[in-house]
């Protein structure tokens, strides 16, 4: 059987970066007012807030694009790990009323890109030949 790596790290990057990037769009249609108060309440300051437009705006583009693939990869993971942190924190060990993950979206979306940092984006990609593709 053929095998088409390639293709496949093509869709993986499709299936988190595209719906991501949804996320991405309405923070900047409406604000991260609800991040920069959930920041706040945790003694953080509230700047760091901004950092969302990078995990769930550029990150998916990049990886859309196929350009740096490790290293964006590598942000988009930790934005969704710091999103589960302190959005969700008290839901990570929890189950849903279906028996699923209550974080599974986060979880999965972590998980794929951080197998993208190890594989890189595949042919695909605009970018190929750099240590960080």
């Amino acid at each position: 059987m053929n095998r088409n790596v390639n293709i496949g790290l093509l869709i993986s990057r499709i299936a988190i970066a595209g719906p991501m990037l949804l996320y991405g769009i309405g923070k900047l249609l409406y604000g991260i007012d609800f991040i920069q108060q959930l920041l706040e309440s945790k003694g953080l300051p509230s700047v760091f807030g901004y950092g969302v437009y990078v995990g769930e705006v550029i990150a998916p583009l990049l990886l859309l694009l196929g350009y740096r693939t490790r290293i964006v990869a590598a942000i988009f993971a930790i934005n969704c790990l710091t999103a589960m942190l302190l959005a969700q924190s008290s839901d990570i060990f929890s189950l849903n009323d279906n028996g699923g993950w209550k974080v599974e979206l986060l979880g999965m979306y972590i998980l794929i890109a951080v197998a993208l940092y190890f594989t890189g984006g595949g042919k695909y990609a605009i970018s190929t030949t750099n240590n960080w593709d």
